[in-house]
């Protein structure tokens, strides 16, 4: 369920790189309603990547303004910008020396946390990704899977409670088997959180499977934004007419060569 309150608001929000002709984002204007489980799909270079970082102030906009939960980003530190996002990535980037636990606890430990609030949080998040704790806290990155880190990454996003959750094609390394249900447990996670989840993908059926929005982008712009539904019946453009004929072409190819 989603609330009426807007949790993100891009505000004409550009950015362009050094040695770029171009925005990598161009002019947008968006807004996302807490709760919602909004999905980003374009191909690469297409400024998905670079509008999700700008939210968590690893990019800074050249110009416009990206509200969170009502209050000017750029008016506050960056550090305390991020420790309020979950963010995931698709290296999953865990500290090969640390075990599972360890990883968990990391950002707890920096905010000073008391030693029983952390073991309990770890065991809690480790059970909510479907990691026993028993079984699991005491290993290391390098005996798990790459499905079972990213469950680990993702419960490490989770520590001390955001609002917002980032997650950067963080199924992109995944077989396909893992990343089917890693994208049923996280939707199983967003549903019983009531998180507003930003993901960032270039598989459109894992975009209009995972988003209750969908976000579509082409050189910087915003091509689309609704409801899978609606962009499958109404595709905005020749560009997302395109993405919509490519998907039902390559499933076509998939059925027949079922027969």
């Amino acid at each position: 369920m989603t609330s009426a309150n807007p949790a993100i608001i891009f505000q004409n929000v550009c950015k362009k790189f050094e040695n770029s002709r171009t925005n990598a984002v161009d002019h947008v204007d968006v807004t996302i309603q807490e709760g919602e489980f909004i999905t980003i799909l374009g191909s690469s270079g297409c400024g998905k990547t670079t509008l999700l970082k700008m939210v968590n102030r690893l990019y800074e906009p050249d110009e416009g303004k990206i509200l969170l939960f009502g209050e000017d980003i750029s008016t506050v530190d960056a550090v305390k910008v991020r420790r309020r996002i979950g963010y995931v990535i698709q290296q999953v980037g865990l500290f090969p020396h640390m075990t599972i636990g360890e990883n968990v606890a990391v950002v707890p430990k920096l905010l000073k946390w008391k030693k029983e609030k952390i073991d309990a949080r770890v065991k809690e998040l480790l059970t909510l990704v479907g990691l026993e704790p028993e079984e699991y806290e005491n290993r290391y990155p390098s005996q798990l899977s790459g499905g079972q880190q990213q469950r680990v990454g993702l419960a490490r996003a989770l520590a001390i409670d955001p609002k917002i959750m980032l997650l950067d094609e963080p199924f992109g390394a995944i077989d396909a088997i893992n990343r089917l249900n890693l994208q049923d447990e996280l939707l199983r996670i967003h549903g019983g959180l009531g998180k507003t989840f930003l993901f960032v993908t270039h598989d459109i059926h894992e975009a209009f499977k995972m988003g209750d929005r969908v976000i579509i982008m082409n050189e910087g712009e915003i091509c689309q934004f609704d409801t899978p539904r609606h962009i499958a019946a109404h595709p905005a453009n020749d560009f997302v007419e395109m993405l919509i004929r490519s998907a039902r072409e390559q499933e076509q190819i998939f059925f027949d060569a079922c027969q």
